[in-house]
């Protein structure tokens, strides 16, 4: 636990710390990835266990959203359904990753299907999805706040792949271009909530192991894809396997 209650502008600056040394745009898989390192059959990898995180995002969400107790917070949180699962076929930000895959050259309902998915990955979605719905409100929505570090690795990914990798497009990125907006609209109310609510130093410590929990979410998928994928390249059975055109 903390040692004392923290002030909201202390608790504020503990999180970002928290992002500052945790947040998986530090991950070494993430730096090949941005820096060109890459190849295109690991980029696929990357995209397709991602595309996992994505899909599962909107099914935490209502789990959290059916526990929500105002009409206040249910509306806000019912926004960000809209904007991973869109208001009608073809629209959202699960839609624009399935675009991401396809312009990579995935087949689609291979990707949907979920059968090349890496066992870590599976294992780290699962358990966020489970945080969610089972922990308390206020920490439920703290772990959300990996958001707030968000805008850095969406500009530095799109700029480093478009630059790096000539099977990139900016149509193939268009997932993340929305995400420079609604990501920081997202955490600037998930901020001001945790702000408010975490009053004693108990919620505080569980505010920020909270964002500790998503911040090693996010840095335990790319562990799993460095190991498949890039040293030791153990690809376990039944994952996604690069064709020689990667």
């Amino acid at each position: 636990m903390t040692d004392r209650i923290l002030t909201p502008d202390e608790l504020e600056a503990a999180l970002r710390a928290i992002g500052a040394e945790r947040y998986h745009i530090l991950h070494p898989f993430h730096r090949a990835l941005h820096d060109g390192r890459l190849n295109k059959g690991q980029v696929q990898a990357w995209a397709l266990n991602r595309y996992y995180y994505q899909a599962s995002i909107p099914a935490k969400d209502a789990s959290l959203l059916a526990r929500l107790p105002t009409t206040e917070l249910r509306r806000e949180w019912r926004r960000r359904l809209e904007d991973h699962d869109g208001t009608q076929p073809g629209t959202g930000g699960v839609a624009r990753w399935l675009k991401l895959t396809d312009g990579l050259g995935l087949d689609r309902a291979y990707v949907e299907s979920l059968d090349g998915l890496l066992p870590g990955t599976r294992f780290a979605v699962e358990a966020y999805v489970q945080f969610v719905r089972e922990r308390s409100i206020l920490e439920a929505i703290a772990s959300s706040l990996t958001e707030l570090f968000s805008p850095t690795i969406i500009s530095e990914r799109v700029a480093g792949m478009l630059g790096n990798y000539d099977f990139v497009t900016e149509e193939t990125l268009a997932y993340f271009k929305p995400r420079l907006t609604q990501a920081p609209q997202d955490s600037a109310f998930a901020l001001a909530y945790v702000r408010e609510h975490a009053r004693t130093a108990e919620q505080q410590t569980a505010v920020l192991n909270a964002l500790k929990f998503k911040c090693n979410v996010l840095w335990s998928m790319l562990d799993a894809l460095d190991y498949a994928y890039v040293v030791p390249g153990h690809v376990p059975p039944g994952a996604f396997r690069p064709g020689p055109q990667a």
